[in-house]
């Protein structure tokens, strides 16, 4: 005679089991919804950010085409048999970007300087970051990444990016690349300058990146160019900066100066930004030859005249050895 199947229901699972269960789903639901292990790496990117597309008009030829934003939280990964969560963006950087696009309409090659600005809900300017782009040729587009970099812990969040500036200078004028030495071995640049109280004084420098050593005397030629890469009339330019401060210390006389292989040569940009009777003048280009028969080399250091019509310019002077010249910031155009 068969023996009837047992239905009694299977015990329960022992303790031990069932504790062990139980601490590795509270482990994971605190850490998020997991995803794919190996070979999902752009997924776990994308997902750990928010990307909003921009439908900016632009500006002379340079767009934002998305904003990019670290999430509110990590989420996890999977690497192996191991669970682990992406890394928060740290001090030194926010996590923000912003990708754009830069488009060259003309008929020669030109390099462009952009300054970009992130903004909160407000409108308000959290950061501005200055990116170069070199050698577009015409008619071509070129894309980029632009980060908002460090931003303090109280600032609000970024929920927007524009095009705040943009100047464009050709290809072939345009300020060496950081670590580069054009072909002349000669490379020109100019500083951020510095201002106070209406004057404004910016740094040229000149620099021997060749192999050869190189003597320059006198004063920078300049030409002022307006955004067009136009003459601009009406300023006169001065050797020295007498007439126009004493502040910025007593004029030099101008002497040779020799600059052996890795030494520099600065000279110096004066004016007061004083506005009176008429239209104030803005020159946004400077177009600088070290001297007579020199390559061109045109910056940007946005010279905002006022209305006094004087530009003092300050003679070649020898430059306190500093930094190696590979790693020295120099002038975006």
């Amino acid at each position: 005679m068969r023996r009837p199947a047992d239905l009694r229901r299977p015990s329960a699972a022992p303790l031990p089991l069932l504790s062990a269960l139980a601490a590795t789903a509270v482990l994971l639901t605190a850490c998020g919804t997991e995803r794919a292990g190996p070979g999902s790496t752009d997924a776990r990117a994308s997902a750990s950010r928010e990307a909003t597309r921009i439908d900016d008009p632009g500006k002379d030829g340079v767009r934002i085409t998305s904003l990019i934003l670290p999430s509110a939280s990590p989420t996890p990964t999977r690497s192996g048999y191991l669970v682990s969560a992406d890394k928060l963006p740290t001090d030194s950087d926010s996590g923000v970007l912003a990708t754009y696009e830069v488009t060259n309409d003309g008929t020669e090659a030109r390099t462009y300087s952009v300054v970009f600005t992130f903004v909160s809900g407000d409108g308000g300017a959290l950061a501005n970051q200055t990116e170069t782009v070199r050698d577009v040729g015409p008619g071509q587009t070129v894309r980029g990444t632009v980060r908002a970099g460090q931003l303090p812990p109280t600032a609000p969040r970024v929920t927007g990016a524009k095009v705040f500036r943009v100047t464009k200078v050709p290809a072939g004028e345009a300020p060496a690349a950081p670590g580069t030495c054009p072909a002349s071995g000669i490379r020109v640049s100019a500083d951020q300058g510095d201002a106070a109280m209406g004057l404004r004084v910016v740094g040229l420098h000149l620099d021997n990146c060749g192999k050869r050593a190189y003597t320059v005397e006198g004063y920078p030629l300049l030409e002022l160019l307006d955004d067009a890469l136009r003459p601009v009339d009406g300023v006169r330019i001065l050797h020295g900066s007498g007439e126009i401060t004493t502040g910025a210390g007593p004029d030099e006389r101008p002497r040779p100066v020799r600059l052996d292989p890795g030494e520099s040569a600065t000279a110096g940009l004066v004016w007061r930004n004083t506005t009176e009777m008429g239209t104030p003048v803005n020159v946004p280009h400077v177009r600088v030859r070290a001297q007579a028969g020199a390559e061109p080399v045109t910056v940007t250091p946005h010279l905002d005249l006022g209305t006094t019509g004087k530009l003092g310019v300050r003679p070649w002077k020898k430059a306190e050895p500093q930094e190696p010249l590979a790693g020295r910031q120099t002038d975006s155009p």
